[in-house]
């Protein structure tokens, strides 16, 4: 039987993704339709909000305008990277005072707040440190329902079929490179390394070139005059999940360097990972990571080595690194992630209806079927399949393989 939460709260944690705005729109638009009488409330700042008691509260006037925020990007009411088990890191932050243990402050905020639906939306390590504050409620006397939203550019959640926010990643990082593409007429033996957001997972750079390869096929160019689709193109792709030798690839590509004076390549950040933290580790220096244990990828610089390696190899005359992850993950969500987010925001509120809890989105291991999945079954890291027969088309375009 439906019942009518009396308290939801929403919060939005981890990196950005485009899909955090109209999640949050959706959420309140839906609740405003379908149980006006629901009270909601926002956490500014993901968990850090939660923990210092830190939240806005969903008037009359602000549901009749949460429409407005499906037209943007980012996260209205903010995110923060915050581990709740990282005892020493909140501290540290000034989120609990020394002797507090983080999931008993969030919990009792929660308590404090009346709120009885916790909407997560963000990534595995969102959705799965709220499960664990569920738990901790529960095996104190609280029942929370806590309903999570799969936020993550990489597209890596198991078992999700299709993390919000990441289709339109792909699509603006293709429209990103459209513009540097442009600088490889700026020089002779020009190498354009272009570096895409994944840190587990190749899907966005290989939906990148999907998505850019396809704006090359519905433009016009003109080789006369040197308007050439093929200095346009991509000539690499790279991704953690298929391993290269670096010697053959070079020969590869110094050929088409000498035929046509450029070169451009699209590399996934978590590309050749464990050679470079090796290299970095075996130069003495320390290689940085975030409150999760998460390699600090922006202090690795991959798109970097990248460059550093093919530069000589190919006899680059000039080199460009471009990254396009803040420009992708900032923009606003576009139509076909808006259809997916609305479906899983309407599932979202039923589940929160029925008392229910769990991840929403579409069930790899039932059939795609879009649901409420267990927590427990809820990891990060999947990676991409490049076995897929359109990432398969992609490296015969690129001439890393033959027919």
């Amino acid at each position: 039987m439906s019942t009518h939460p009396r308290k939801v709260a929403l919060l939005t944690a981890g990196g950005l993704a485009p899909c955090l705005s109209a999640a949050v729109g959706g959420l309140i638009k839906k609740y405003s339709e379908v149980s006006p009488e629901t009270e909601i409330i926002c956490y500014r700042s993901g968990y850090k909000g939660l923990l210092l008691g830190d939240s806005i509260k969903v008037t009359p006037e602000l549901r009749q305008q949460a429409h407005i925020l499906l037209g943007y990007g980012g996260s209205p009411i903010g995110n923060s990277r915050v581990k709740l088990t990282n005892i020493k890191d909140c501290v540290k932050r000034g989120l609990v005072k020394e002797g507090q243990e983080p999931q008993k402050v969030a919990a009792d905020q929660l308590v404090k707040d009346q709120v009885n639906v916790l909407h997560t939306i963000g990534g595995d390590d969102t959705n799965t440190a709220a499960a664990d504050l569920a738990a901790y409620l529960g095996r104190n006397g609280y029942n929370l329902s806590v309903i999570g939203l799969p936020k993550t550019v990489d597209n890596d959640i198991v078992p999700i079929r299709q993390s919000l926010g990441a289709m339109t990643a792909a699509e603006q990082g293709a429209r990103f490179f459209q513009n540097v593409a442009s600088e490889q007429g700026a020089s002779g033996r020009m190498l354009i390394v272009h570096e895409i957001m994944g840190r587990h997972s190749g899907w966005l750079t290989a939906a990148t070139t999907k998505d850019y390869f396809s704006w090359i096929d519905r433009s016009p160019f003109v080789p006369g005059l040197g308007l050439d689709a093929k200095k346009w193109a991509v000539h690499g792709v790279y991704v953690p999940e298929v391993e290269f030798n670096l010697q053959a690839e070079a020969d590869r590509l110094v050929k088409v360097m000498d035929q046509q004076g450029n070169l451009n390549l699209f590399v996934s950040e978590g590309a050749c990972m464990d050679a470079i933290i090796a290299e970095i580790e075996s130069r003495g220096e320390k290689v940085e990571r975030d409150a999760f244990g998460h390699v600090a990828l922006d202090k690795v610089n991959v798109g970097a080595w990248f460059g550093k390696q093919f530069a000589k190899l190919v006899k680059a005359e000039k080199v460009l690194v471009q990254k396009s992850g803040y420009f992708a993950r900032s923009a606003p969500a576009n139509t076909t992630d808006l259809a997916l987010i609305q479906r899983c925001v309407d599932e979202a509120v039923a589940c929160a209806l029925r008392g229910e809890s769990g991840l929403i989105g579409e069930d790899e291991e039932q059939g795609n079927k879009l649901r409420a999945i267990e927590y427990p079954r809820i990891k990060g890291g999947k990676h991409f399949d490049p076995g897929v027969s359109w990432f398969q088309d992609i490296l015969v375009r690129t001439g890393q393989k033959t027919r």
